[in-house]
């Protein structure tokens, strides 16, 4: 198993709505997208916000492989939502790891 984390810091300015919609189209992906063993994103909502350091949404995909990633990066689905939201995207962190379980 490959682990994808992204954390994205949107401009002040994105509504509730924008983010909602950007959840919903990463669940979008599943089922979609090859290689998906499982997804999770969200609004955060930590109370930790000493520690959040702006970043308002949080997305996890869990891939059969890193070539499984590494399709997905290109999947025109994943190329689609990254145009629709790099506009409000202030900043943005992606951690990748092998699940030795």
């Amino acid at each position: 198993m490959f682990e994808h984390i992204v954390l994205l810091k949107l401009k002040p300015e994105v509504t509730a709505e924008v983010q909602e919609e950007a959840v919903k189209r990463v669940y979008g992906f599943k089922g979609e997208i090859p290689g998906i063993v499982d997804l999770s994103a969200g609004i955060n909502v930590t109370e930790e916000t000493e520690h959040a350091q702006g970043f308002s949404l949080g997305i996890r995909v869990t891939f059969e492989d890193q070539q499984t990633c590494r399709d997905y990066a290109v999947h025109p689905l994943h190329q689609s939502f990254l145009q629709s939201i790099g506009t409000f995207v202030d900043g943005i962190v992606v951690v990748d790891y092998t699940v030795n379980a």
